[in-house]
């Protein structure tokens, strides 16, 4: 697998226009992030991004962060 230089998440505003959170699906128990590392992720994402956004009536985006920056391990 490459190396993840880049990142996509979708994103809906919370509980107010400067307040944004990472949209997330339930899977059993378990919440787990929209977010892909490369189109065919985000892609197979995207309808299940549509499906929370007309459940929700929220407006939600797609957003691109591209400045990778090494934090430490953990």
């Amino acid at each position: 697998m490459p190396r993840i230089e880049e990142m996509y998440a979708f994103v809906a505003e919370d509980s107010g226009p400067d307040d944004e959170g990472v949209v997330a699906m339930s899977v059993g128990d378990v919440m787990l992030p929209l977010v892909g590392a490369d189109m065919a992720r985000v892609e197979s994402l995207k309808p299940i991004a549509q499906d929370i956004a007309s459940q929700t009536g929220k407006k939600i985006k797609l957003i691109h962060f591209t400045n990778r920056e090494d934090l430490g391990d953990v």
